[in-house]
């Protein structure tokens, strides 16, 4: 089973995983969605952290350094960020974080990802500005979006057959755009949130 959510707390993700846990559904994997199996219902305890490698020994030496503290990596690559870890051991405390500071470093970490994606997309679309690709007048007269000859002269079935067909290209072609702000502004947003989560835990 896959079930597609986002959070930025990841203290809800926690305890919705255990809930999962709790219902028969195992974690097995994360992309875009969280992968599920069947399994036998357990009060499973699942912890999260956020961490990007630039190498596979820092992640595998990541990896060795909670499996041998009794923590099983379920979920999570080099290069994803979040990575998930089910305790298996059965004197390890239930948090994989000695206090917390090392708790709020990952809000940290999630803060600066999200920042340093929304400044990866500034560049693009200044770009797109500066060579004319950005057209606001889009907004003032969509019909010039529309490239098929003789299509605002058509009539009856022939007229909605030929405007349904080429919508889709001219709202990509006035409105693409529009895809590059909200990108960049939801960034900073949850970067923002994911730092005042930071100091929420830190406090």
């Amino acid at each position: 089973m896959r079930q597609i959510k986002f959070f930025i707390d990841f203290e809800k993700e926690e305890q919705w995983l255990n809930e999962m846990a709790k219902r028969g559904f195992a974690l097995v994997g994360k992309s875009i969605a969280y992968a599920f199996e069947r399994a036998e219902p357990e009060d499973a305890v699942i912890k999260v952290d956020f961490r990007q490698f630039h190498s596979r020994a820092d992640f595998e030496d990541y990896l060795a350094l909670f499996e041998d503290s009794g923590w099983k990596h379920v979920a999570g690559s080099k290069s994803s960020g979040s990575q998930y870890f089910r305790k298996v051991g059965e004197t390890v405390s239930d948090d994989i974080f000695s206090d917390a500071d090392s708790r709020a470093g990952r809000y940290q970490r999630l803060s600066r990802m999200w920042f340093s994606l929304a400044c990866c997309y500034i560049p693009i679309f200044v770009a797109m500005v500066s060579t004319g690709l950005v057209d606001a007048a889009a907004f003032t007269h969509p019909k010039a979006l529309y490239f098929t000859p003789g299509l605002w002269e058509k009539t009856g079935v022939s007229f909605w057959q030929a405007f349904l067909f080429e919508t889709p290209f001219a709202l990509g072609r006035g409105f693409a755009w529009l895809l590059f702000p909200l990108l960049i502004g939801l960034y900073f947003i949850f970067s923002a949130l994911a730092k005042s989560r930071y100091r929420q835990v830190k406090s």
